[in-house]
């Protein structure tokens, strides 16, 4: 049996350039905070508001390494702490994404944790409190979380259920800070930023997108997100014709009831007649 003696670059995970991230309140003072305390934390917030690019962001503003990792139903405790592999040479073991960022002290990003087996998430508990360690009981390690090491996991509360949630456990280890859809002006400008096209058509894609959300519980589980929306700002900055690119980006892939359908549509048709 040998084991990985390879020294892992932590430069590869380093966010080369600085990510569009817009402000909507204090949270990059609130997480800058947080990791000087090194607080393990939660982010809260529907799909597609922003979550992702704003650990993006705080990792590239504090330049430190970002290791993300999207959470499934199917992911075991292997998948994230590592296993042992066979070679060549014999069984060697590999560490996972999560071992690798203590190791490195990296950003530890897990994206829609409560995707994955509430077995699996456990194996964090050890580097959420004062131990700041995580024990690999397979190959008899216990690995020191680096000094600059943090978890930051997050997950959308509109898809909670009582078989899809997190441990008062798990919570009870972390800070937290709740995101939502930023406001007119401010996604206008997040969408003529990330697209390409003008304000005026920018706001027209906003009103529509507010219009979706209030059908929330009425027929939509989710309203239209703020990525989606730039979706279609960037088919229309190409060339494509509004309410196709609405349809494309706004419509087709929310719903397939036609009746709903039919409202988005006609939202659509409404700007862009």
């Amino acid at each position: 049996m040998s084991e990985n003696k390879t020294t892992v670059d932590s430069k590869q995970y380093i966010v080369k350039s600085e990510p569009y991230y817009e402000a909507v309140g204090d949270e990059i003072t609130l997480y800058e905070a947080a990791y000087n305390a090194r607080m393990p934390m939660i982010l809260k917030g529907p799909t597609g508001c922003g979550k992702s690019r704003f650990v993006e962001y705080m990792a590239w503003n504090l330049g430190k390494p970002l290791i993300t990792i999207a959470c499934n139903e199917d992911m075991t405790a292997s998948d994230l702490v590592g296993r042992f592999l066979l070679d060549k040479d014999g069984t060697k073991w590999q560490d996972g994404p999560l071992t690798t960022a203590a190791r490195i002290g990296a950003i530890c990003y897990l994206d829609e944790v409560v995707e994955a087996r509430q077995d699996t998430t456990v194996v964090i508990h050890p580097l959420t409190d004062h131990r700041r360690a995580l024990p690999l009981d397979k190959k008899g390690e216990l690995v020191e979380a680096h000094p600059d090491f943090q978890l930051v996991i997050s997950y959308n509360p509109g898809y909670q259920s009582l078989m899809k949630d997190l441990k008062q456990s798990t919570k009870q280890r972390f800070g937290g800070l709740d995101f939502d859809y930023p406001n007119a002006k401010i996604e206008t400008e997040i969408i003529t930023k990330e697209s390409g096209v003008d304000e005026t058509t920018a706001g027209k894609l906003v009103q529509i997108g507010h219009r979706a959300r209030n059908l929330k519980g009425h027929g939509l589980d989710e309203g239209i997100s703020t990525r989606l929306l730039v979706y279609a700002g960037q088919l229309i900055a190409k060339g494509v014709a509004p309410v196709a690119a609405c349809s494309m980006t706004m419509v087709t892939p929310l719903t397939d009831d036609p009746d709903i359908r039919d409202t988005l549509n006609a939202a659509v048709q409404t700007f862009f007649s």
